[in-house]
């Protein structure tokens, strides 16, 4: 076997040495076990990828390697530079490598001790010829030096594995230059399988000239593009810049993107005096900083082990959220950076590399994610690395600025402003106001943090309202302000803001102002002297902050403008008043009489003149073909009503029919009229008179009466513009009950000539047969009837004392007629109402056509008495002491006083012993009475012959049926019961009365 590479002199050396020196040998042993336990522990695939992309670099051309278990070997093939003779001797040599160029990433000669850490046999084949090393072979050897046999037994033949080279056969020529060859121990075999499955993709950025990893069938990619550039800030003047750029790694299907970017240099002459003689060979360093981004090319944490990568990983804790790679000075270890000088200037190129990263990725809030933290720094060089970075990213241009145009504008962290909370709307509307605004979705959850540390100015809502306090800007800008401030949970920050008036003005806070509502004619309400919110400012904020909503109707309600109505007539130029006011008339879509006070309102007529609006006229409005020539109204100017038409101006209270008074609730005393209504008071006192005596004065829950009813001529024309007005009123009385009475207008209209010349309460409709032939019918319809107080019946005129005298007049009236039904109780009825107050008529009914001279008249109090009497008896029903006293006539009983009855009595007897008392009593709805009845054969009273008489306890009666019926129900007070009784007494032995009876 050819031995290309000199093994056999390398172990000649060597063996030499050990001799010469056995301390060598323990020296060489302990210092291959420090680095198979210690740094290399869990470097293997580390170590052999970082050789095969050093044979790569050396080749210049793309680096593979190819890590497979094969028979329980792990095998890794690699292209580039196959082995040469130095690279043979430094397998062999302890901290002498033979990688000096710069290109190199192996730095001392001591990685490829990692694979003692699966194997005691490692071997390197290359198509320019191949080593091995072997324990046992070793072992062997040593055993048969003298010198050294009782250093192997007290080492239990621990040996420098990687000391003692042998040739291997060359690799065959084919797809790989290299493949170094590791029979795993049984022990490690299943931890090197899962350290292939778990490689780590990051890997690959850490070694730029391989190009792919295929781990046991798990192929791990890299491919480079440009992505952009961005400009040094901050570098050291050694440094190199370099451009942004994408690298896209790929673990089977999966893939991530990464944006990388790099600065290199070299290390002034007086850093490397203090440095090995190694790295004094070797002047050059690197920084590179990768970031994983998602395809909008937004930083997303990556999913690697967070250390320094120098260039491959090491264990320095890394907080900043990226992968940082670079040529750190390291210990012997290769697992820490050394501090010093060079370190120190490799973390200030490191952190303005960073800055340039970070300004190079597109600018959403996202990339705020990548401002480090110092004070979660878990070690010395992570916390120098997260203050230098946070310093670069602090001096660096890279914040956007809101509404910038393509390219976007940055500014440096300390030139930046953001509002806290902020929204789009508000973030543009104060974009103009703030220099160095940040959009708004950099102030978002979670971004507080990281801007606080780069010391960004942050507005709180108060600063908002400050900042805009002396902002001189047209109202829909405000509105956009408010909107974009409507969600803000500090909303007494928000007291003071501005508001812009629709008189130009501009006021401090929203508290005491108008938001108009759409219909609102905001400048006319301004010239009432209202504060109203400029229209196109106008927002419901602003009523959260103590702003009053207002419609063009609640403005004409408010005290002032009413007032100013009220006043205008004593303006010097009422004009600007009334031009408000039929503005907001107009805008509110008042209907006629809605707001009474407005016919206060001063309003131009045809004749130039000023007149208050209740007092002017529509031109050819129906009322002005009604009223008297002599009527106190003018006609309202035309151009008023052309501009604001007919509507508004009768809304305002011109006249185009009645006007209508409206008032809520009304007490009815009479002394209290104050409407300017014609005869107001006596419809007061008339409707008291209905429910009088009563404790308090009743009340009305509300008072509609229509006017200058007394101004009307033609009320043939006029009843009709009357239409739908209510003919009654609902009156409240002391024990909270309701009635109703006749409202002013059907009071008024029923007490003037209004119905063909004649008072309609003088006249009853056509279906009130009970008053027929006391009134003449009425014609019309019913609602018009009814609002003219036309009577409806004889409850209606009954229920008003002036009628009820009217109809006491009447019955007296020998031309009319009372039909039969009402004849026996109208007078009581009368005397009901009128009491005895009421002047006696000359004449008095006593028959439905019948009256007779008061003189000769008598009321009926004892029916017993008719057959004595020689003055013709009234109907009085069972009034008859207030009928007399209502009439002035007297009593049967006063005028013939109580005469003794006589004849010859035929039987006494109780009324219990009367043949069917009992049934007549019950009809009577009473017991049988405890008295006497006594029967006469002729029985006369004052010398006429009567058929019963009442004296004391002794009824007298002819002993007829009817008179004893008649005798009982007197008795006991059931006179209308008479007649039945009688027929009880008339068939004493009929059951079937009592049958008939019990049906009730």
């Amino acid at each position: 076997m050819s031995d290309p590479f000199g093994t056999a002199a390398v172990r000649d050396r060597v063996l030499a040495a050990w001799t010469a020196s056995p301390a060598r040998f323990r020296e060489d042993a302990n210092a291959e076990q420090d680095l198979t336990h210690g740094a290399y522990r869990d470097r293997l695939l580390v170590e052999l990828a970082q050789n095969a992309a050093d044979a790569a670099a050396r080749a210049g051309v793309p680096g593979r390697l190819r890590l497979s278990l094969v028979d329980g070997s792990l095998c890794a093939a690699n292209t580039g530079a196959p082995l040469d003779r130095a690279g043979a001797e430094a397998l062999a040599t302890l901290r002498a490598s033979a990688k000096r160029d710069g290109d190199s990433v192996g730095r001392f000669g001591v990685g490829f001790a990692a694979v003692l850490t699966v194997t005691d046999a490692p071997s390197v084949l290359s198509t320019s010829g191949g080593i091995r090393f072997s324990a046992d072979r070793t072992r062997a050897v040593v055993a048969e030096v003298p010198a050294l046999a009782a250093e192997l037994r007290r080492r239990s033949g621990q040996v420098p594995v990687l000391r003692l080279p042998w040739p291997a056969d060359p690799l065959p020529p084919g797809d790989w230059d290299t493949e170094v060859r590791l029979p795993l121990r049984p022990d490690v075999v299943d931890a090197v399988r899962a350290a292939l499955s778990t490689l780590d993709p990051v890997l690959l950025l850490a070694l730029p000239a391989l190009r792919s990893i295929d781990a046991d069938g798990r192929l791990l990619t890299r491919e480079d593009d440009p992505a952009g550039s961005g400009g040094p800030v901050g570098r050291p003047e050694s440094a190199r810049p370099e451009e942004l750029r994408t690298v896209v790694l790929r673990d089977g299907a999966a893939s991530s993107r990464w944006v990388v970017r790099s600065a290199s240099g070299l290390l002034p002459a007086d850093l490397l005096a203090s440095r090995p003689a190694e790295e004094r060979d070797r002047p050059e360093w690197t920084v590179s900083w990768a970031v994983p981004v998602s395809p909008a090319g937004l930083p997303v944490a990556p999913a690697t082990r967070p250390v320094v990568h120098a260039p491959t990983p090491t264990d320095e804790a890394l907080s900043l959220p990226a992968v940082l790679l670079g040529t750190f000075s390291l210990s012997s270890d290769r697992r820490h950076v050394v501090p010093g000088p060079v370190t120190d200037l490799l973390v200030a190129a490191a952190a303005a590399a960073y800055a340039e990263l970070v300004a190079g990725l597109p600018p959403a809030p996202a990339v705020l994610d990548l401002v480090p933290r110092p004070q979660l720094a878990a070690a010395e060089l992570d916390a120098a690395l997260a203050h230098a970075v946070l310093a670069a990213l602090r001096t660096t241009a890279w914040l956007p600025l809101v509404a910038a145009e393509e390219p976007v504008d940055r500014v440096r962290p300390g030139d930046a402003v953001v509002v806290d909370a902020a929204v789009p709307d508000l973030v543009d509307a104060l974009a103009d106001l703030v220099p160095g605004l940040l959009p708004a979705d950099w102030s978002g959850r979670g971004r507080a943090a990281a801007l606080t540390a780069l010391g960004v100015r942050r507005l709180s809502t108060a600063d908002v309202v400050e900042l805009v306090a002396g902002a001189d800007r047209p109202p829909p800008w405000w509105r956009a302000l408010y909107a974009a401030l409507a969600d803000r949970p500090d909303r007494e920050s928000l007291a003071a803001l501005p508001v812009p008036l629709a008189d130009g003005r501009t006021v401090t806070g929203a508290r005491g102002v108008l938001l108009p509502d759409a219909d609102l004619p905001a400048a006319a309400a301004s010239a009432l002297g209202l504060r109203i919110v400029h229209p196109d400012a106008a927002h419901p904020l602003l009523v959260r902050l103590g702003a009053t909503p207002a419609t063009a109707r609640g403005v004409l309600a408010d005290e002032r403008v009413l007032a100013a109505a009220a006043e205008s007539y004593d303006e010097e130029d009422p004009e600007p008043v009334a031009e408000a006011v039929l503005a907001l008339v107009r805008g509110a879509r008042l209907g006629p009489g809605e707001i009474p006070e407005l016919a206060e309102l001063a309003l131009r007529a045809r004749d130039g003149e000023w007149y208050p609006a209740g007092e002017l006229l529509l031109p050819g409005s129906p009322l002005a073909t009604v009223v008297a020539d002599d009527a106190p109204f003018e006609t309202v100017a035309d151009d008023l009503l052309d501009r604001y038409g007919p509507d508004t101006l009768a809304a305002v209270g011109v006249l185009r029919t009645f006007a209508v008074v409206r008032t809520g609730e009304l007490d009815l005393d009479p002394d209290a009229a104050d409407h300017d209504l014609d005869g107001e008071a006596e419809w007061r006192e008339a409707v008291l008179d209905r429910f009088l005596p009563q404790p308090v004065p009743p009340r009305l829950a509300a008072f509609t009466a229509v006017r200058d009813l007394d101004l009307v001529a033609d009320w043939e024309r006029a009843i009709p513009l009357l239409t739908g007005t209510s003919p009654t009123v609902e009156v409240q009385l002391a024990d909270g009950s309701h009635r109703t009475a006749p409202s002013y207008t059907t009071w008024w209209l029923s007490t003037h000539r209004t119905l063909g010349g004649r008072r309609p309460d003088r006249l009853r409709t056509p279906d009130a047969t009970d008053l027929e032939g006391l009134y003449d019918p009425a014609p019309g319809d019913p609602d018009t009837l009814a609002l003219l107080g036309v009577a409806a019946g004889l409850d209606d005129v009954l229920a008003d004392p002036d009628r009820a005298l009217d109809l006491l007049d009447r019955l007296g009236d020998p031309a009319r007629t009372v039909p039969p039904a009402i004849l026996p109780t109208i007078y009581a009825r009368l005397a009901l109402v009128l009491g005895d107050a009421a002047e006696p008529p000359d004449r008095v009914r006593t028959a439905p056509g019948t009256t007779v001279p008061r003189a000769e008249a008598v009321v009926l109090d004892r029916p017993y008495l008719l057959p004595l009497l020689t003055r013709t008896p009234v109907p009085a029903g069972a009034a008859a002491g207030p009928v007399a006293d209502l009439l002035d006539l007297p009593t049967a009983s006063e005028l013939l006083g109580d005469p003794v009855p006589a004849g010859e009595p035929r039987r006494r007897r109780p009324w219990a012993d009367v043949p069917g008392a009992a049934l007549a009593a019950a009809r009577c709805g009473a017991a049988v009475p405890d008295a006497v009845v006594v029967e006469h054969d002729a029985l006369t009273a004052g010398g006429v012959p009567v058929g019963w008489w009442p004296a004391g306890r002794t009824d007298h009666t002819d002993g007829s049926p009817d008179a004893l019926g008649r005798a009982l129900a007197w008795r006991l007070g059931a006179w209308p019961a008479r007649a039945a009784a009688a027929e009880a007494l008339r068939h004493p032995g009929d059951e079937a009365l009592a049958r008939e009876d019990a049906l009730g």
